[in-house]
């Protein structure tokens, strides 16, 4: 019989394992914007069941028609060319709905990568960051869901699943706590998922230049199962799937600094700075702020 509403310590395999992400976090850290990266993404039903706001109309191609001579009597042929308008000519929120529509859609295509990257430096050029603390403060609190990051992962067991991963930021003047949170099923005895439950690593940070989140080491990991899950025959192994599944640097992000290099009302989006995720972004978006459409 087991207690299925208690919180499990797993703080003694927790521990060995963060003795292990920083060296094999380097491994698996690109560049900024790698073309290649296996970036991560959640399942589109994941992030929303519901319609899209979006009209359906998509700016990134303009159409130009040209128009063949006919042969005779023949039937007149048409061909588009489709011409490509650089996100730099647009505005902020035609270039976030392009980078919105494409995110659940992605399949993992150097092209699609190119396009993200574009889409992202526009928004950091447009960019005009919160001028007092406050205002910064205001704008970065709260819950985000985790979208994409352009940093390599490793391979994630077809035994666990994210169903959801979040970013909540505490805000208390020049210091706070960044609380990365996973929700995970787990397929341990059986066919099906039978086990589930919450990871979390938290920690604190201080702004101590400009608008920097400069993150400490005091970083705290723990796993709480769900109600009515059963307990995980190998706990340390569940800890290994789930680092294998999240990016290294929300499994554990102490020791970075971290800048806001675009926040609006509805996505955030961030660049990490040192020697283990040096350029690495990740995208966030404002929890329940918008809908997604899948296009499924």
């Amino acid at each position: 019989y087991y207690d299925y509403n208690c919180t499990v310590n797993f703080y003694s395999i927790l521990v060995s394992m963060k003795n292990l992400v920083h060296s094999v976090a380097a491994l698996l850290t690109f560049g900024s914007f790698p073309e290649l990266s296996n970036a991560f993404l959640l399942s589109a039903t994941n992030v929303s069941g519901k319609t899209s706001r979006s009209s359906g109309v998509t700016f990134l191609h303009a159409e130009a028609t040209e128009t063949a001579a006919g042969k005779g009597f023949g039937k007149v042929e048409e061909k588009k060319v489709h011409v490509q308008r650089d996100p730099m000519d647009m505005r902020p929120e035609e270039v976030k709905q392009l980078l919105l529509d494409l995110l659940p859609r992605m399949t993992g295509t150097s092209e699609e990568f190119k396009l993200i990257e574009q889409y992202v430096n526009a928004l950091e050029d447009k960019f005009v960051a919160p001028q007092t603390l406050d205002f910064l403060n205001i704008a970065i609190a709260g819950e985000w869901q985790f979208l994409f990051t352009t940093n390599q992962l490793g391979r994630p067991s077809p035994l666990l699943r994210l169903t959801e991963l979040l970013q909540r930021i505490e805000v208390k003047g020049l210091k706070g706590s960044l609380v990365n949170q996973a929700q995970w099923d787990l397929v341990d005895d059986g066919p099906t998922f039978d086990v589930n439950g919450k990871f979390s690593s938290t920690v604190s940070y201080n702004i101590n230049q400009g608008a920097r989140m400069t993150l400490e080491d005091d970083h705290d990991l723990s796993i709480s199962l769900g109600k009515g899950s059963k307990v995980p025959s190998e706990t340390e192994s569940l800890v290994g799937l789930i680092y294998r599944a999240m990016p290294t640097e929300m499994f554990d992000a102490s020791n970075l600094a971290m800048d806001t290099t675009y926040v609006d009302t509805e996505i955030r989006i961030v660049r990490f700075t040192g020697s283990r995720h040096e350029g690495v972004r990740n995208i966030f978006m404002r929890k329940g702020a918008i809908d997604i459409d899948p296009g499924f």
